[in-house]
């Protein structure tokens, strides 16, 4: 199940001549630094700044308002991650593929799910998701479900997972 996941996932998002070349390209999708209050993720407060950025993404297929129903992301990206309280930080590698399946009516972080294979990031608040609040890094095979609420369930099928608040 692991390998035909990945070569799924490697399929769909790997650019192709004939895919170029019926609708849409691919397109920069930048991370924005972002702060967040002690409390939040973290015991303390944290800054996050992207020091790679080459993450592109494509939309596959869409809803019939034209909203994104099946959307690739793919390319290289590193965070520093700082404890602003600190001064310390970790530079986390977060350059994973990725499909991300919208249901109607939803957005990337609700009422969807993401198949992933490498690492990515995702920030879990006190009870917003079936992991304990912290900066979570999942590499390896995986899916994360949102809910309407923007509840996370994580599945790992082959892979690792870090909480980046613990290193700092």
């Amino acid at each position: 199940m692991v390998v035909l996941f990945a070569a799924v996932v490697a399929v769909v998002v790997a650019p192709a001549p004939a895919r170029a070349a019926t609708g849409g390209g691919w397109v920069p999708a930048p991370s924005a630094p972002v702060d967040v209050p002690a409390g939040v993720l973290c015991d303390f407060p944290m800054h996050s700044e992207p020091l790679v950025d080459e993450v592109r993404t494509r939309v596959l297929a869409t809803h019939p308002d034209g909203s994104p129903k099946r959307q690739a992301f793919v390319g290289d990206l590193v965070v520093r991650v700082t404890n602003t309280a600190t001064g310390a930080y970790v530079d986390v590698n977060a350059s994973g593929s990725g499909l991300v399946v919208v249901q109607p009516g939803g957005t990337p972080t609700r009422n969807s799910t993401w198949y992933a294979v490498g690492p990515a990031g995702f920030g879990f608040r006190e009870g917003g998701g079936d992991h304990p609040r912290g900066m979570w890094v999942f590499d390896g095979v995986y899916t994360v479900a949102f809910d309407a609420n923007s509840y996370k369930r994580v599945t790992i099928y082959h892979g690792s997972e870090r909480n980046i608040c613990t290193e700092l």
